[in-house]
């Protein structure tokens, strides 16, 4: 009989549970007005029609001018830059912000840094969401990487250096952009110039080890997340690593019931924007295999 666990680990981290928890407690005290949200709530497909089904609209920067003024417009845990408060006050709408509170302080660390006159060095996606908004409280001049090539490539190591990491990237990496602006700067012997600031958070660092050994424990792994998930991606490869029987699966209907044979522990977990009551319909469905 085969043995199906779901990641007690596993499910939306604290600062997605506030965005939802506050999308849900408006779209219940408004009931007959609009509440929108400014971009996709979470990348998870699911959730997105859940609250959807309840009313919750999802807008474009662009059609912030076209709102009703009764309209009131969900900052998602994600943020936004400056702009975004200044145009919405501007034309009159109502912000409500869920921005999660480990980004909030990541935007007031990055814009003291800068003002400061640090060079501004972030590890992470340019066009994520949580980006951007770090992009706009240094008026976008900042340098973002990927990969220790790009840092060594992009940065001035003539100048004090400040380094931060978008929160939902993975540490390895962040690791060894770190080692490789460390080494330069101590060739040049201006180690002291360098400041570190690793703001990865600790619900996606801590995770990385348990997801290991949680891999490792079971023959087959379900790792449910959206496609554009970057934290779900990171979490995926971890995985991966620790067990090559392990599959990534945005819905359902992608499970393949050739993975299942002659299988005993069956192991489901995800992204920290895949809901658990998500997850536990994956293994009621694998339940029926």
């Amino acid at each position: 009989m085969m043995t199906i666990q779901v990641d007690k680990n596993a499910g939306f981290c604290w600062g997605v549970v506030q965005t939802v928890d506050k999308v849900e407690s408006t779209l219940a005290d408004n009931s007959n007005e609009n509440v929108s949200i400014l971009g996709e709530i979470i990348h998870n497909p699911q959730e997105i029609k859940r609250l959807a089904d309840k009313g919750l609209r999802t807008i474009k920067h662009s059609d912030l001018a076209e709102l009703n003024k009764s309209t009131k417009v969900i900052i998602r845990a994600h943020g936004e830059p400056p702009a975004t408060y200044q145009q919405a006050e501007a034309l009159g709408v109502e912000l409500i912000d869920a921005t999660c509170p480990l980004v909030k302080s990541l935007q007031k660390k990055v814009a003291k840094y800068y003002n400061e006159g640090y060079q501004t060095v972030i590890f992470g996606k340019k066009d994520h969401a949580e980006v951007i908004g770090l992009r706009g409280v240094c008026n976008d001049d900042c340098i973002v990487v990927r990969t220790p090539q790009e840092a060594l490539y992009s940065i001035d190591f003539t100048k004090k250096t400040v380094l931060f990491s978008q929160t939902t990237m993975d540490g390895i990496t962040y690791g060894q952009i770190l080692d490789a602006m460390r080494q330069k700067f101590e060739e040049l012997n201006k180690g002291e110039l360098l400041v570190v600031q690793n703001t990865i958070c600790k619900y996606v660092s801590d995770r990385e080890d348990n997801l290991k050994q949680f891999a490792r424990d079971n023959q087959v792994v379900i790792f449910v997340a959206g496609k554009s998930s970057s934290n779900g991606k990171s979490l995926y490869n971890i995985c991966l690593s620790a067990n090559p029987n392990t599959y990534f699966i945005e819905s359902a209907d992608e499970l393949n019931r050739e993975w299942f044979a002659e299988i005993e522990t069956v192991g489901i977990t995800g992204a920290t924007s895949t809901p658990e009551w998500y997850l536990n319909h994956i293994k009621e469905v694998i339940s029926t295999y």
